[in-house]
């Protein structure tokens, strides 16, 4: 027997729901447990407060990265602009004295 995907979603959710629910109960557990879980909180909260900032500081290195890419990569979109503009030039300037090559002799 097949399940349909609207039966998938449903289980999928009901799963999320109640791992959800679980990470929830033994947080709040914890939160509001007893002498023995001040250290614990403690603990967490300095884990808590490492993680942020290594999160941060690799964000701040991702958004360095980024950001040297992005102006390279404008640097070599301007060189490859300015050298095709010199081209259409050269081509322009060469039309116009066929032109006048062709206008002379004619």
């Amino acid at each position: 027997m097949t399940t349909s995907p609207a039966e998938e979603t449903r289980d999928y959710r009901f799963l999320i729901g109640l791992i959800a629910g679980a990470v929830l109960g033994a947080g709040l557990g914890m939160l509001f447990a007893p002498q023995a879980a001040v250290k614990l909180r403690g603990r967490l909260a300095d884990s808590a407060k490492s993680l942020g900032e290594t999160a941060a500081e690799q964000y701040q290195h991702a958004s360095a990265r980024v950001g040297t890419a992005a102006r390279e990569a404008t640097n070599k979109g301007r060189a490859i602009r300015d050298g095709l503009a010199d081209s259409v030039v050269r081509g322009a300037q060469k039309v116009e004295q066929y032109a006048a090559a062709a206008k002379t002799d004619v």
